[in-house]
Order: structure tokens, then sequence, then C-alpha cells
């Protein structure tokens, strides 16, 4: 089965003139270029969640729009579900749903209700079908006391909860979501996160996600592309990513004593409050279930929670790595 995305080679330069200081900028122009994009390929397989990060101005954003049709890219190729995406837009717009965290698809000034009805027409979305979707992802997000009021009205977290419904109404193949949990509050980003899991893996939707945060990638996607200064760093299962960078896991352990010491090589204790200890384990000097053991010998363990490390430091392993 051929994939949903192919990239070869692609490439995006910005052209600006820099401004020079005095009368002089009124006679000459100093031309400079930016490689925003410097020639990354990859391929997205169907059902897949790949998550695409980096750094502010590493080039996820650009890339999501050259592959989104909103962008022409300076060089390289790229497929989307079999079209080239700045030269056939209208026919893809038809395919994917895209959502950008920071602009708007809705008419602000208009209730929500009226919004998703004027996208129906555009993506000229039987009546029957849309009134099951609409019905569907309302009744999922728990729009219906909002439908009826003024998306400007909306708070962040209803507004993006209306911007997701308004990109799966007619039923997209393939989901571009650019940063959509940002500024959000820690509710309203479960939400969000738990839907797109769910909803992709009923539908059978490929998604594609930009974002800092790194609670999206590790709950929603099961492939990291990191990118740095416009080229791919790393091309891995989230899995494998954190295995291959990381080689520690945290272990928590509430205890009936106020605390407890464990004496074991590579393990480190992090923080520790009354009757909770937790301990960084290097899983290369010393295997998890050793720790666990050596725990419970020491008596009055009430619980033990073990857990990979945090997103965040995984992005930090791999750009201490490739610098």
């Amino acid at each position: 089965m051929p994939p949903i995305v192919a990239v070869e080679n692609l490439r995006k330069t910005y052209r600006y003139v820099r401004r020079k200081p005095g009368l002089t900028r009124l006679f000459s122009r100093d031309f400079q270029t930016v490689e925003a994009v410097a020639g990354i390929s990859f391929t997205i397989a169907e059902r897949e969640r790949v998550a695409i990060i980096g750094p502010n101005g590493a080039g996820k954003s650009t890339t999501l729009k050259m592959l989104s049709g909103i962008l022409e890219p300076t060089g390289g190729a790229a497929a989307v579900l079999g079209l080239v995406p700045w030269k056939e837009r209208r026919a893809l717009a038809y395919r994917i749903g895209v959502v950008f965290g920071q602009r708007s698809q809705l008419w602000t000034e208009l209730p929500a209700r009226d919004s998703f009805a004027l996208l129906r027409r555009i993506y000229d979305v039987d009546q029957q079908t849309f009134t099951r979707r609409l019905s569907q992802l309302v009744e999922r997000f728990g729009l219906g006391p909002i439908l009826d009021q003024p998306v400007q009205r909306m708070s962040l977290g209803q507004r993006m909860r209306c911007e997701i419904v308004a990109s799966l109404l007619h039923g997209p193949a393939l989901l571009f979501l650019d940063e959509p949990t940002i500024g959000l509050d820690i509710t309203a980003k479960a939400a969000i996160r738990d839907f797109i899991r769910e909803h992709a893996g009923a539908e059978g939707q490929t998604v594609v996600l930009t974002s800092h945060d790194t609670r999206d990638i590790e709950l929603v996607c099961d492939r990291v592309i990191v990118i740095n200064e416009g080229r791919i760093v790393v091309d891995q299962p989230t899995d494998q990513l954190r295995r291959q960078f990381l080689g520690h896991r945290l272990v928590t352990l509430r205890s009936a004593a106020p605390s407890i010491d464990l004496a074991l090589p590579g393990v480190v204790r992090r923080t520790s409050e009354p009757h909770i200890s937790i301990f960084e384990v290097d899983t290369r000097t010393t295997r998890v279930d050793a720790v666990v053991q050596a725990a419970l010998a020491l008596g009055g363990i009430e619980d033990i929670t073990i857990e990979d490390p945090p997103m965040e430091e995984v992005v930090r392993a791999i750009y201490d790595a490739n610098r």
C-alpha cells in the first residue's frame, strides 16, 4: 500500500532584505536567505500518528503548510494522498482536515452551529451524513450548550474543540494539527488528546501533529520526527526514542516510614517528601525489578509506580547528541 504522505528532499527558502544603518540603506540592498526547511525526506503510512517536533524556527509549521498546500516549496517533491499539495490544493482540501492553533477556520461573529453549516456546503457534505457526524462530535466534546454562542465569546478551550470538530465534518482521511493544545488548561488539553487518539483509532485516520507540549506527543503519537534547523535529526517510534536516548526510569515509592533509602548502583534519589520517595534508575546499571525487590525487602511499602522520564528530557538528550 502506498504511503499517505511521501516527502523527498523538500526545501523551503525565504529571501529578505537586511536593513543597513544610516543613509546607505536608501541606495543599496543586502539580500539574505534563510533555509526554513533544508531538504527533508520521510514517508507516513496509513493510520500512523506522527509527531513532528523541534525548537522554535526548526521548520515544523513550514513543513505542515507545504504538505497542506498553503506554501509552495523552493525545491523537492511531496505527495499527500496521491496529490501534489501546492498544485492540487482544492482536491486535497476535501480529503484532509487542518487545525492551526493560532488561526481559526470559523467565522468568529457567527455561532458555531452556523459555521458548521457553512462548512457543510463548502465541502459538499450531504445533510444526513453531516447531521450524524455533527451529532457524534458535539456529544463527544460536550459542545451542546455553546453551539448557538458566537465563537468570539468562547473560551480558548471551547474554540479549539470547535476547530477540531470543523476539521472533521467532511470525514478527512488525514488530519494535520499544528499546536492544537497551545495555551489551553490541563482539562482542555486532556479532552483534546483523548479525542484525537480515540477518534483516529476508530476512524482509521492518519494524524500528523506538531507541538511543544510533550504530553501531546506521548499520549497521541506512536512515532516522532525531530527537526532541528530545517533538517531531520531523528525519526523513530516513540518508545524506541526513549530507549535510545534515555536509559533510565523513575520509581516512586509510597511508604509507611517517612523516608526510605536505597543503596544500589545507578539509583539516585530525585525528590522526597514525607512517605513518598522518587528514585531515578539507570537501567544500564541496575534493572528496575532489582530496585523493586530491594524496596520490598525494606518492608512498609504501600505503593510502587514505575514511569518513563518526561518527553522533555528525551528531546533535550536528542539535541545534546546532535549538536
